[in-house]
């Protein structure tokens, strides 16, 4: 095995802790997505609000935020378009599609998002370091 498949099979093992973040974030759970995001600087998101934050401090506290909008019972899923990892960068593109509960609303809510993630290494840990997310139109 090359050394780059290597890289990219520690990649898709940490995407299944990508994806249990993921899902805890859209039923209220910050704590997983918090304990793969950076800590400091590169770290920015742009939501599909279409605004920028950048900043780890800034990046967590948004999505501590966001998360708090969420209620138990989602649906989350990640459909990988491509994705690739070396020694010390990695990415993955795709469409999320979440059904999830939200504070205040009755119904549940269905999300399907364009998705860029862009991940470092930072003591042997994957760190995400940057989400670009926006509203797929089918």
């Amino acid at each position: 095995m090359k050394q780059t498949d290597t890289y990219l099979e520690d990649f898709q093992h940490f995407m299944a802790l990508r994806l249990k973040a993921s899902t805890d974030f859209v039923e209220g759970r910050f704590e997983a997505l918090k304990n793969i995001s950076a800590e400091s600087a590169p770290a920015t998101i742009f939501p599909p609000s279409g605004i920028c934050i950048e900043g780890a401090e800034s990046v967590n506290s948004f999505n501590e935020k966001g998360a708090d909008a969420f209620l138990p019972g989602a649906k989350n899923r990640f459909e990988v378009m491509h994705q690739d990892a070396d020694a010390h960068l990695a990415y993955w593109t795709g469409i999320q599609r979440s059904t999830v509960k939200m504070k205040g609303k009755d119904d549940e809510v269905e999300f399907n998002l364009r998705i860029t993630e862009i991940f470092r290494k930072v003591n042997n840990e994957w760190k995400l370091i940057h989400r670009h997310a926006d509203p797929l139109k089918e």
